[in-house]
């Protein structure tokens, strides 16, 4: 391992800042460059893209914050640190997408209906370099998209702009070979098309984690069935399962035992068992797990509590 190179969570963090610095930065030059261009053509597919291009500017800028938040340690008074502000990330990008979408809905069909003229070769290089700089950021991201909520909002916000500029690119040709001005507005719509059910795919992910709905993949019957499967354990109850941020899934639950356990030294051994099932037996790996190891006579006397006789 030489000098100068960074390993683990903390070289991977830094590698991904870098990427979203560079992304953001070329962004940010589509906004510009798409402003100048929709105020000399007035196209609504332009417009729509610019909207969209700030929008992903503003939200790579809220994934390179909560990126660097990310690495704050625990404390005592935030016991996992900043991990969630990647999903509070994700949320308010996709929140920024949708509101640009529905906009670019609205927009769209009243140009239908009434299609202004639009300057086909000015919209041609417009969207020609949005379009060459969305694939660049995407060359950037589309290796680290995996790594968690944020990663993957970002890549997506670029990916649909992309789209959006080629949609923009396709509009200008159609308009300078057939005069068909409204294939503009055909253009904004079919941005519109690609934003909001990503959109609304990521708020529901998001929201999800936000709920602390069970983690996606992790079926907390089957839990319940395997856990009772093991030795000495009678019941299993209060079983809850959450997520904090990407790749971090907890469980809890308490696990009734057989009396005797605690005298012949068994409590032990259950409690590696349970910890150890629900760490390497199910898809969904849960590695932050806490049990409580109890009698059936303790487990009737909690408040709430269900036991099954």
């Amino acid at each position: 391992m030489g000098a100068g190179h960074v390993h683990g969570p903390a070289g991977q963090a830094g590698d991904h800042r870098v990427r979203l610095w560079i992304a953001f930065g070329l962004t940010a030059v589509i906004v510009v460059a798409q402003a100048v261009g929709t105020v000399l053509t007035g196209s609504l597919a332009l417009l729509t893209d610019t909207a969209h291009a700030l929008a992903d500017a503003s939200g790579l800028l809220v994934a390179l914050i909560a990126a660097t938040l990310m690495l704050r340690p625990a404390t005592s008074t935030r016991t996992w640190g900043f991990r969630r502000i990647e999903v509070l990330a994700a949320l308010g990008q996709a929140a920024l997408l949708l509101v640009v979408g529905v906009y670019a809905a609205v927009e769209g069909v009243r140009r239908l209906v009434e299609p202004p003229e639009v300057p086909a070769g000015e919209l041609l290089v417009f969207g020609a370099v949005g379009l060459a700089a969305n694939l660049v950021a995407i060359a950037l991201l589309s290796s680290t998209r995996g790594a968690n909520f944020n990663m993957r909002a970002a890549f997506l916000e670029v990916l649909n702009d992309a789209l959006g500029s080629l949609g923009v690119v396709v509009a200008a040709v159609v308009i300078a070979t057939t005069g068909f001005q409204r294939a503009d507005a055909l253009a904004g719509l079919f941005i519109a098309a690609l934003i909001v059910p990503r959109a609304f795919a990521l708020l529901r992910e998001t929201t999800s984690v936000l709920m602390e709905f069970t983690p996606t993949g992790l079926d907390l019957n089957e839990v319940r069935h395997h856990l009772l499967a093991l030795e000495h354990v009678e019941d299993v109850h209060d079983l809850h399962a959450s997520t904090v941020a990407s790749g971090l899934p907890t469980l809890t639950a308490h696990v009734v035992v057989e009396d005797r356990c605690f005298t012949d030294g068994h409590a032990a051994a259950i409690l590696q068992d349970v910890k150890r099932c629900v760490a390497e037996h199910f898809a969904v790996q849960v590695h932050h797990s806490t049990f409580q190891i109890e009698t059936r006579d303790i487990a009737r006397h909690e408040p709430g509590s269900v036991t099954h006789d």
